[in-house]
């Protein structure tokens, strides 16, 4: 059997008579003449091959197959309007799933707060949150694994879109002991000849290059005695007395009390970047950024 032809509107027509039982009422509650939603309940009955009402001079029943529309009408219009909302959501971003990565030493400039307030404004959001250093975060970006990653001094990777949102200075992390450690501040090059503890390359060549930047500055470049992929690591690393560094400020907040941090002379400073693939345009995404400003 071919599914009747009849849409939303004469649902809504039907279901204004079916509960007035009332043509001429039924007219003023949808703003309409009399006769043309007579003309409408008609063409609906026509539709279906049934007639939906017993019409007299004197009154308006439903039929048997009425009763049955009345109440399969009323839930169609519902799951209609649900369905409806839902695909407005969805256009706004509403509605969905993000997979957000972020390097950890962003954490104290407030990304995940912006996350929680996101996820406030768009309960029906699915936030999931993944922690990496940054070129791991850029291939996941790639493959699709994450929607956006928050990073730090990105390479330039194909298919990624960067953002910047956030930039800061370097700070010198020196053990307390150290030479310079009463210093008020220091030029980067002065420390090249100590020995470092960094992230290992795989990390970023960028990430590396800006990093090491306040100290390359005086072109010759340090060596790296021990590697850790964690600012945490390599800041206890340094209060131990193992070598110094070179980090962002927000990295060195938690730094322990063994280690002396020391404003850098000259203007290099870290960038922080929203990563996401340059083919995904999505309403939730954009609604993401445009809220994290």
């Amino acid at each position: 059997m071919d599914h009747p032809d009849v849409d939303l509107r004469q649902l809504r027509a039907f279901l204004a008579v079916a509960d007035a039982l009332h043509f001429g009422r039924a007219a003023e509650r949808l703003h309409t003449a009399q006769p043309a939603l007579s003309q409408q309940i008609r063409r609906t009955e026509r539709a279906l091959g049934v007639d939906l009402f017993v019409r007299t001079s004197r009154s308006v029943a439903l039929t048997p197959a009425g009763r049955v529309l009345q109440g399969r009408a009323r839930s169609l219009l519902a799951q209609a309007e649900r369905d409806l909302d839902e695909a407005v959501r969805v256009g706004r971003g509403e509605v969905g799933r993000l997979d957000v990565g972020f390097v950890v030493s962003a954490l104290p400039l407030g990304p995940i707060e912006r996350v929680q307030r996101f996820r406030e404004r768009h309960p029906l959001v699915r936030v999931e949150l993944t922690e990496g250093y940054t070129s791991r975060l850029l291939a996941r970006v790639v493959r699709g694994e994450l929607d956006l990653a928050v990073v730090r001094d990105p390479d330039p990777t194909d298919g990624v879109r960067l953002t910047p949102f956030r930039s800061e200075r370097f700070v010198a992390a020196v053990p307390r002991g150290h030479r310079f450690a009463d210093r008020p501040s220091i030029a980067g090059s002065e420390l090249v000849d100590d020995p470092f503890v960094f992230f290992p390359a795989e990390a970023g060549a960028l990430a590396t290059e800006r990093n090491l930047a306040p100290v390359l500055s005086g072109g010759r470049r340090p060596v790296v005695v021990q590697e850790a992929t964690t600012w945490a690591t390599v800041l206890h690393l340094v209060g131990v007395g193992l070598g110094v560094t070179v980090a962002p400020a927000s990295a060195t907040l938690a730094a322990p009390d063994t280690v002396v941090l020391l404003p850098l002379t000259g203007t290099h400073e870290s960038e922080l970047c929203w990563a996401t693939r340059e083919d995904d345009d999505r309403p939730v995404l954009r609604a993401f950024i445009a809220g994290a400003d």
